[in-house]
């Protein structure tokens, strides 16, 4: 699982490596803060448009200006970990940016996947990937699933949480 965690740098070698072998790269990034079944659903559909599926992963940093301050719940080692044990996850990356465009500009994956919750206008580094000839794909949404969601129904079931 720890061999799947990679730094950018290792990570563009080995992406432009499979690359080589005429592999298509799928990328996609979240914060991943509660895993639920939205974004498994959203990782298996991904990794069936190409054969290898690059996952970036927001850092602490980045997730608690994107969210709140009290967020994330879980660390992104333990994010990391978890999202790596996936089997339809091939690679993480964790980064500190608000967006993932510099990610996707260096890695200049063939397909670019996001949950339907983004539409094709707002997918940060279409331009990139599209103009380098691969695909953006926003996937269809599962209603009422959301990390937000969950942590709001267990706020509001359990009060004395807050």
């Amino acid at each position: 699982m720890q061999n799947k965690i990679k730094q950018l740098e290792e990570l563009k070698k080995t992406v432009a490596s499979l690359k080589q072998q005429g592999k298509t790269v799928v990328f996609t990034n979240g914060c991943f803060d509660i895993i639920h079944v939205g974004h498994v659903r959203l990782l298996q559909e991904a990794k069936t448009f190409g054969d290898v599926l690059v996952v970036a992963l927001n850092s602490d940093s980045s997730v608690k200006i994107l969210k709140g301050n009290d967020r994330p719940f879980v660390s992104e080692e333990q994010r990391s970990e978890v999202v790596a044990a996936l089997e339809m996850v091939d690679y993480v990356v964790i980064f500190n940016e608000l967006d993932p465009l510099r990610i996707i500009t260096e890695l200049t994956p063939q397909v670019l996947v996001k949950g339907g919750d983004w539409t094709i206008d707002t997918i940060i580094g279409r331009d990139v990937v599209e103009q380098a000839g691969g695909k953006v794909i926003p996937l269809k949404f599962v209603d009422g699933v959301s990390s937000s969601t969950i942590i709001e129904r267990i706020l509001n079931t359990h009060p004395q949480v807050k």
